[in-house]
This record gives C-alpha cells, sequence and structure tokens, in this order.
C-alpha cells in the first residue's frame, strides 16, 4: 500500500496483551486450564454485580449513560468527593489516553519509569509525545531522579503507585516531597489500579492531593479488587477543571450499561471486597514460601501479584507452564529476562502453579 502513516505510528510497538485461556486451549489442546498472569480476581465477579447486569438485560437496546450519573453519585459518596471530580472510562486505560489527549501536545514531554505499565509510553508515542524514561531504582520509582528528568516541555508524569510490574510502593512523604519540587505546569498522574491490596500503614491515597499547587490525577480501576475486568471500566479523580477538558475528548456513551449498573453493585459488595483481600493475603503468604523451597527469589508485593526470578530463561519457562495448563505473564518485555509474574489464585489454583513450576523448573534443568 502506499498510504502515508505517521512516523510515530509506524515505529509503534503494540501493547503485548496475556494470553487468554481460550486461546491457551486452542493452541495446546489443554483443558481445565488456569491464568494467573493478568492480575485478574480469581473469585470472579461479585454476585450483586452478575444479579445487577441480568436485570438491566432487557434495556440493551438503550444507549447508555453518557454521564455515568448514577454510578458518579454512588462512587462519589464511597470515596467522599464531587461527581465532577470523576470521569470515567472503558477501562483507566481509556483515562490514560483522554489525559494524554488533552494535555499533551506533539513533542511535549512525559516522563515515566522503567518498567512499569507499558501503555503510559505507548500512548504517549501514538499521540506524538516523546517518552523520557528513568530507570527504577532497586525496584521502586526513583522520584528524585524523575524530578531531575523534568523540563520545560514536561506535560505529564505518570506514576504507578503500587508499581506494576514490582508491586512497590513509595510512601505519602516520599510523594509530598515530589510533588513540592514540581512546577505547576506539569501534572502527575498517580495510577492507584492496586490500590486496595495496599497493607494500611503503606497505602498513600492520592485524594488527599488533590486541589494542591502541584495538580494531581488518581486512577483507579473496577477490573482489580471488584472482579470487572471483562467490562472495562475504570476511573479518574481530579479537579472538576481537569474533568472538563477530558470530558471534552472523551467518546460518548464511552463506558456501557452493563459495567455501570455492575460497578455500582460491586462498591454495594462489601463481603466480596473483603474476601478478596483476605484470599490474596492468604494466598501470597503461601506461595512465596513454596516457590522460595524450589529455589526461586519472590519479590513479595503490595498487590495482588508478586515477581518470581527463576534464574533462567522466563520464556521457556512461561512456554513449559503452558503445555501444562498453566499461564504466568513473562517479563522479558519488561526488561527481566528470567522473571515471571505470578497473581495470587485460588487456594486450588495456587496448589496447581506450584507443582507446575517445581515439574518446569525439573524438566528445564535437564533439558
Amino acid at each position: 500500500m502506499k498510504l502515508r502513516v505517521a512516523e510515530n505510528i509506524a515505529s509503534l510497538v503494540p501493547y503485548p496483551p496475556g494470553k487468554p485461556l481460550e486461546e491457551l486451549e486452542r493452541e495446546y489442546g489443554v483443558t481445565g486450564s488456569i491464568k494467573m498472569a493478568s492480575n485478574e480476581n480469581a473469585l470472579g465477579p461479585s454476585p450483586k454485580a452478575l444479579a445487577a447486569m441480568a436485570a438491566a438485560l432487557p434495556n440493551l437496546h438503550r444507549y447508555p449513560d453518557g454521564s455515568c450519573h448514577y454510578l458518579a453519585t454512588r462512587l462519589a459518596a464511597h470515596l467522599a468527593v464531587d461527581p465532577a471530580q470523576l470521569v470515567f472510562g472503558n477501562g483507566s486505560n481509556e483515562v490514560i489516553e483522554l489525559l494524554i489527549k488533552a494535555f499533551v501536545t506533539p513533542g511535549d514531554e512525559v516522563v515515566t519509569s522503567h518498567p512499569t505499565f507499558l501503555v503510559y509510553a505507548t500512548m504517549v508515542q501514538a499521540h506524538g509525545g516523546v517518552n523520557r524514561v528513568v530507570p527504577l531504582a532497586n525496584l521502586r520509582h526513583d522520584l528524585d531522579a524523575i524530578r531531575a528528568a523534568v523540563t520545560p516541555r514536561t506535560s505529564l508524569i505518570f506514576l504507578d503507585n503500587p508499581n506494576n510490574p514490582t508491586g512497590t510502593v513509595f510512601t505519602r512523604e516520599e510523594f509530598a516531597a515530589f510533588l513540592v519540587q514540581l512546577p505547576e505546569t506539569v501534572l502527575v498522574v498517580l495510577d492507584e489500579a492496586y490500590v486496595d491490596f495496599v497493607a494500611d500503614g503503606l497505602r498513600l491515597d492520592a485524594r488527599e492531593f488533590l486541589g494542591g499547587a502541584t495538580p494531581v490525577v488518581a486512577l483507579r480501576t473496577f477490573s482489580k479488587a471488584y472482579g470487572l475486568a471483562g467490562l472495562r471500566v475504570g476511573y479518574g479523580i481530579m479537579d472538576p477543571e481537569i474533568a472538563g477538558y477530558l470530558h471534552r475528548v472523551r467518546q460518548p456513551f464511552n463506558v456501557n450499561t452493563l459495567a455501570q449498573v455492575a460497578a455500582r453493585a460491586a462498591l454495594d459488595d462489601a463481603a466480596f471486597y473483603a474476601e478478596t483481600l483476605r484470599m490474596t493475603r492468604a494466598g501470597m503468604a503461601w506461595l512465596i514460601p513454596r516457590l522460595a523451597e524450589l529455589g526461586c527469589t519472590c519479590y513479595p508485593s503490595q498487590t495482588n501479584f508478586f515477581l518470581v526470578d527463576l534464574g533462567l530463561d522466563c520464556r521457556l519457562a512461561y512456554e513449559a507452564m503452558l503445555r501444562k495448563g498453566v499461564i504466568v505473564r513473562p517479563m522479558s518485555a519488561y526488561g527481566f529476562p528470567t522473571f515471571i509474574r505470578i497473581t495470587v489464585g485460588t487456594t486450588a489454583e495456587n496448589e496447581r502453579l506450584a507443582t507446575s513450576l517445581a515439574a518446569t523448573l525439573q524438566e528445564l534443568a535437564h533439558a
């Protein structure tokens, strides 16, 4: 074809999503497979969310509420914020893109860490921005180096806290000291997708920093602790003026009807939420010692996943695990060629993963 394609698009490397269970079973001929790769909720969706979706099915011939009014009202009460501070998206990924559309012009710089959530850099490049990447220090965001990377061309800083893929966090005091060093022209985006899993004594709540001299936006999602990853519903918490700019570039009806009613219902299912946190913490406490016994180096995290250094090519282990019907996440794309990332599952899933990994390591040791 002789189409003219923008250079930033032609050179863009797409985000590599995790392998779906259906694809695994189709390719490898296995059944009863398990996925412990994409940081989903092993409990599934909330029963209240399922009931709410069933009740909404007869109205699917109608467009969804473009303002997410009832979800915004319910969530605002839950978070103790004004509904005008909330912007919803088709997953928090969409809110990331809305922020870039609204605040990044071609040539503007966006500062991120490496490794971090890969979507930041992908979307920045797609919209003509320039990525300035700062390496992690000891698997944590290097806030001093990030501040040093800011230039007059910097428009946004993306910080995932906890970090994906390391699961590490920085403290409230560290973040406060970081903010006061930044110019007021830089928007700091604090991605709190995994904030629900952070231990109370370590949890930084971005809402505290809204309305300060340096603007802050918090991103959150219903995909993780609330078990609604398949519905794609996330949101940002921000100053209403910032929200107004995002609404200008937001597609109408961007959050579907089932996502809206399910998210509202999930907020009311306190028992499901509490069981998710209990299962995750208990599962991580069980898994890490078991994998350490296999000779793996495990890195505890403040999320529902953790990193494991196998000491060998993670792609070989990944393929071997697929043949056993177990999906984990190889970390080579994140710069960790011997690491995998494991999502904590149910008790049965955790036991199967440990058994499968033990067999895999033994196979590879004799290959």
